[in-house]
């Protein structure tokens, strides 16, 4: 179990070099094995291994940077975007977000898929991203009113593990009909 201590600087050097290494293998392969990505950030397995237990440790903890990333972007979207735009723009982040290389394709549809709770905090977190557009949709007028982030998150879930060919297409295409019924019935929707 790790420790709650900080990293000596070398320490948090190779933890973050890790890290990138692992999301750089898991979004160009399929199966990236440890040794592949202990070698991709120029340490030894062993030194994988005192950061990260498990392989899937690995992937959770890419996953989780990854989440933390795409849940930053409501604020940033909102002050670019109208909160329609900013709306089906985070929409279809979470698509794209999805379709990451296979290596982290189990975990990805456990987490939008299912009520596992190993992943409840980085379900939690993307819901209130959504969470968060939506309200200011409804506070324009322009989403309507009485759908939650969580319910959101599902729908997209749904569409995001089909793995068939074309796949990505098909899930921003439902993605923009999702949008759509979002926007049906808001006050100032045609």
């Amino acid at each position: 179990m790790p420790s709650s201590r900080p990293l000596r600087a070398d320490a948090r050097r190779n933890r973050e070099a890790l890290l990138a290494a692992a999301r750089e293998a898991f979004l160009a392969d399929d199966d990236a094995h440890v040794e592949e990505i202990a070698r991709r950030a120029g340490v030894a397995v062993g030194t994988l291994y005192r950061h990260f237990e498990t392989r899937e440790a690995l992937v959770a903890e890419v996953y989780r940077q990854e989440v933390a990333e795409l849940c930053a972007a409501p604020a940033r979207l909102l002050a670019q975007h109208s909160p329609d735009a900013a709306l089906r723009t985070f929409l279809l982040l979470l698509v794209e977000h999805a379709a990451v290389g296979r290596g982290m394709g189990e975990v990805l549809e456990s987490i939008m898929a299912t009520d596992s709770p190993v992943f409840d905090d980085t379900r939690n977190e993307m819901a209130g991203a959504l969470d968060e557009l939506l309200a200011a949709g409804v506070a324009a007028g322009v989403v309507r009113r009485g759908i939650s982030g969580r319910i959101v998150l599902r729908a997209l879930g749904g569409i995001c593990v089909m793995r068939a060919n074309g796949w990505k297409d098909d899930a921003v295409t439902i993605a923009t009909i999702l949008y759509d019924g979002l926007r049906y019935g808001a006050a100032n929707h045609d």
